[in-house]
């Protein structure tokens, strides 16, 4: 008496065209987020890692450089993976060639 009968509805048939449009719609914002990242965040950020290993890989001794840690100086002794920065007279810092963020112009770091 105080519990309705229930009946079950007939399940909608599955539409071809329609449920595949319909899924597809659902995917296209997050594709277009996608795409919008890559563009703005992830190309620039490779092109800049592009372009700091070309620079390490052209250092040269007599190159004015400044250092991660905002040392500036002349590269006097080039290593492998090591670079002997002088930043004063008879003064050398050995520092990773990863740390090295920037070459300066000819004439900047003077004696």
């Amino acid at each position: 008496m105080f519990i309705s009968n229930a009946y079950a509805q007939a399940a909608p048939a599955a539409g071809g065209a329609d449920s595949m449009l319909g899924s597809l719609g659902q995917m296209l914002p997050l594709v277009l987020m996608f795409v919008v990242l890559y563009f703005i965040m992830i190309r620039p950020q490779m092109k800049r890692q592009k372009e700091h290993k070309a620079m390490l890989e052209a250092l040269a001794k007599g190159d004015e450089v400044v250092t991660s840690g905002g040392m500036i100086g002349r590269i006097a002794k080039l290593g492998e993976t090591f670079v002997q920065v002088e930043v004063a007279n008879g003064v050398e810092l050995q520092v990773q060639r990863s740390a090295i963020v920037q070459v300066l112009p000819k004439g900047t770091f003077g004696k």
